[in-house]
């Protein structure tokens, strides 16, 4: 079966956020995956253009100078008041959800929820954790664009990736500890290390590993200044770290086939042993218990399979002319 969409102009997807990265990257992973399965028309030399809303924190709406959209990708809390709105503005689009909205469920022909959620809806589909932005070429583009600082720390490499606190989970005093003493520890066993922060690690935690690696060789650490090589530290680890939290870092992670061991946080996981268990399970994850072991699998494409099934039921209803009928 062809699962691609043709037409004379490009279909517009307009990809819905509050503009963080963590967000917006889910949306927009999504995006570029229905985009990659369009079907590119001759005359226009793409299936489908891609444009962002912002919704800013005073709820001032950023819209694309675009043409209406045929396809809506809402993600994070402040894409859902928008819904209602815009389905009455675009009759004909289809609107998508990802995460768990929480409500006005009816309001979305299609959600993708992470498994761990438990959302159990007829427009829903469960995927193991969240969508991104990882393909295999982009991978590789990353670590060509970073290649001569890539190639300054002799391998084997460990890319860091440090989060922090969430609802469930808390950076205590200890748990620094704990992870300056891994990294230690890693370093001292040959490992280069490439450590990275994210906006939710706290600044004293920043400048502990700031302070702790700054003088050595074999570290690169990225605070958020100058150009970011998340994507090339993924791309050139032999082995991957992450916080337990992060449910994004922890699937973009596994999305690379290369082993990732998680990094105990303070808490308790809740759900989130749902989404540990299920990359367990997949081959992507261990618990480091301090020696280094080396494995495949294959590379978790979660968002892959959810875009065909964004574009089927998209297709579908571009072709009927009708709204999906599996609305709650």
């Amino acid at each position: 079966m062809d699962d691609t969409l043709s037409s004379p102009a490009p279909a517009i997807i307009w990809v819905v956020s509050d503009g963080r990265r963590g967000i917006e990257n889910q949306a927009l992973g999504l995006a570029e995956a229905v985009q990659r399965r369009t079907h590119a028309s001759a005359d226009k030399g793409t299936g489908a253009e891609i444009h962002k809303v912002v919704v800013r924190k005073d709820r001032y709406v950023t819209l694309p100078d675009s043409p209406p959209p045929d396809l809506w990708i809402g993600c994070g809390r402040a894409a859902i008041p928008l819904v209602r709105k815009h389905r009455q503005i675009f009759p004909d689009c289809c609107f998508v959800y990802v995460q768990d909205p929480r409500t006005q469920y009816n309001e979305f022909d299609l959600i993708l929820a992470p498994e761990h959620d438990r959302l159990r809806k007829p427009n829903a589909i469960s995927m193991i954790g969240s969508p991104n932005r990882i393909t295999p070429d982009q991978l590789n583009t990353a670590r060509q664009d970073f290649a001569a600082q890539i190639e300054a720390l002799p391998g084997p490499r460990a890319a860091i990736l440090i989060g922090g606190k969430s609802k469930r989970f808390e950076m205590t005093g200890e748990i620094q500890d704990y992870l300056l003493g891994r990294l230690h520890q890693l370093y001292d066993q040959g490992i280069a290390l490439m450590i990275t922060v994210s906006r939710r690690t706290p600044d004293a935690v920043a400048e502990r590993l700031r302070e702790s690696f700054k003088d050595r060789e074999r570290v690169w650490f990225f605070d958020g200044e100058g150009e970011n090589p998340y994507f090339a530290f993924l791309a050139a680890a032999d082995w991957i770290f992450v916080t337990e939290e992060s449910t994004n870092m922890l699937v973009e992670a596994a999305a690379t086939g290369h082993p990732v061991y998680a990094l105990p946080m303070a808490g308790e996981p809740g759900k989130f042993a749902c989404l540990h268990a299920a990359l367990e399970g997949h081959g992507a994850l261990k618990p480091y218990l301090g020696q280094l072991q080396r494995w495949s699998y294959p590379p978790l494409f979660e968002t892959d399979r959810v875009a065909d099934i964004v574009l089927r039921r998209w297709r579908a209803m571009s072709q009927s002319g009708a709204k999906m009928e599996t609305r709650a």
